[in-house]
């Protein structure tokens, strides 16, 4: 095994690592609620699967299949973090009405529920999963 095949591995394990800790942090914060907030926790587990055939198998359609759930992860993560933020912009107005401009901007920002900027987890782990899989023919 090259330098190449030891990273892959070892960013493999930080893959899996992250994807299943965030899948129970999911878990224990309640983030089942409606069907909106089940797609991460829908895409970690196929992350973890996709990952899991990746690492056994080594198979073209593995790696495509692991690429196509990283792609979905930015997707979701991007969208997660609008959500987040969108969710807290009105959070924000209800209690005041006249904020705006920066200071709606820095309120939004530190607020505790939803955190605006947690989903980019999935962006992280999302390019984790796609250098995982780069130059995927040199193990």
């Amino acid at each position: 095994m090259g330098a190449l095949g030891g990273i892959r591995r070892i960013l493999g394990a930080i893959l899996l690592i992250g994807m299943s800790g965030t899948f129970v942090e999911l878990l224990l914060l309640g983030h089942d609620e409606d069907s909106t907030q089940l797609i991460p926790l829908f895409l970690l587990g196929l992350g973890m699967g996709a990952v899991a055939w990746r690492a056994f198998s080594g198979s073209e359609a593995s790696t495509i299949a692991v690429r196509g759930v990283m792609t979905l992860f930015l997707m979701a993560g991007l969208a997660g973090v609008y959500y987040h933020y969108r969710a807290n912009v009105e959070f924000q107005r209800e209690s005041d009405p006249s904020i705006g401009g920066r200071a709606l901007l820095m309120a939004v920002l530190h607020a505790k529920v939803p955190p605006a900027l947690a989903p980019g987890i999935m962006v992280q782990l999302g390019l984790i999963g796609l250098a995982y899989t780069y130059r995927y023919k040199e193990n």
